[in-house]
């Protein structure tokens, strides 16, 4: 067991006690904001895209809808008086990503390895211990490591630490870093000096806004999730609407194109290891779009084997029944006249409607393209 000690010197400043450690532990950038200023401006956007249901099906986020303005209270952490921002990239070199089997290409970058969840959630709970170590006996500090795990607007809250700077896609940007970055907090009743927001960077660049297949963006800055690939393929589990399907191409789970056309990703030098948690599982070599299209319901014996395969992939939460939806639109959208015996198949005796629906679209799109 590693026992994680308090800083040697009395004279060593908490906050970089803390910033050593979350480096030491993987992390990129660190940033520290109170956590008793309510979130006041954020918090209206935040509003503004619930009440205008641009949250789709995915409800939680409605769902204890006050907590989220402020870090104190009894919905996160009594007294909290700081929120630790914490960033992880997961961008990979580009000469290592162009070595991802096929079907992995389809996957978003984050979802291609073992799900983030899993060793972020270890990280974040170590470094909470760390900073509960800081207390005494007379002056305890208390910590509570998030990570998507609470209702946190965890990007305002990050911009906030002057950890970066939302870009018009409502992502957080980090200078160095770019924006295909992993957030966790650690909420703490221990002061810490606040960070600087910083300007947003953009400019006039709207190359985000433009890349968006399916027009997802409102306007800069506002996304309406219902348009929006990764959460057609990823939150939304019934029939996707006709006008999405072929601007979802071969996006079969999420969807970075928002990111990959940005100048902050695109000039950003660092990258994560080309080894590690973000490497694609050694399942998506041996898969393929046709065994997708198969998966059933999730006692299927033959399903459950490829779960096997995937075990640890964040790819399951778009449920068997789902990703046999979405194989199906990425065969359609490929054009490949091969893949019709087995979408005929799946069209005909799929035991779920939505695939036998999608797969029945697919058919009929590739035997237009044939004729």
């Amino acid at each position: 067991m590693v026992h994680l000690q308090p800083p040697k010197t009395q004279a060593t400043r908490p906050e970089e006690a803390i910033v050593a450690r979350a480096r030491e532990m993987g992390f990129d950038a660190v940033g520290f904001a109170r956590a008793d200023l309510p979130l006041e401006a954020d918090f209206a956007h935040y509003r503004a895209f619930i009440d205008q249901g641009m949250h789709g099906e995915m409800s939680w986020l409605a769902e204890n809808a006050e907590v989220r303005a402020v870090a104190t209270g009894e919905g996160m952490l009594a007294g909290a008086r700081s929120v630790i921002c914490l960033a992880r990239r997961y961008q990979r070199p580009r000469e290592d990503e162009e070595r991802d089997a096929p079907l992995a290409r389809t996957v978003a970058r984050y979802a291609r390895g073992s799900d983030y969840h899993n060793h972020l959630r270890r990280k974040l709970r170590k470094l909470a211990a760390f900073v509960r170590r800081l207390g005494t006996e007379e002056a305890p500090v208390f910590a509570r490591p998030l990570c998507d795990d609470a209702p946190i607007l965890e990007r305002a809250w990050a911009a906030r630490a002057g950890l970066g700077f939302i870009g018009k896609n409502g992502l957080l940007i980090v200078p160095g870093q770019g924006s295909m970055v992993l957030l966790g907090e650690v909420l703490t009743t221990l002061p810490l000096t606040p960070g600087v927001p910083m300007a947003e960077r953009c400019g006039s660049c709207t190359r985000c806004l433009e890349a968006c297949p399916t027009d997802a963006f409102v306007r800069p800055f506002v996304l309406d999730a219902r348009r929006c690939i990764a959460y057609l393929t990823i939150e939304h589990h019934s029939d996707i609407a006709e006008e999405f399907r072929a601007p979802i191409g071969e996006h079969l789970f999420g969807c970075d194109d928002c990111q990959t056309v940005c100048p902050f990703n695109a000039s950003n030098k660092q990258r994560a290891p080309a080894q590690g948690p973000f490497r694609p599982l050694e399942a998506w070599s041996s898969l393929d779009l046709t065994t997708l299209l198969e998966l059933r319901g999730e006692d299927d014996e033959a399903t459950q084997a490829v779960w096997a395969r995937l075990a640890g992939s964040p790819v399951r939460r778009a449920t068997a029944e789902g990703l046999a939806r979405n194989a199906a639109l990425v065969l359609g959208n490929r054009g490949d006249a091969e893949a019709l015996p087995v979408l005929r198949r799946a069209a005909a005796a799929h035991p779920s409607a939505m695939v036998r629906e999608t797969a029945g679209w697919a058919v009929r799109l590739l035997e237009g393209c044939r004729g």
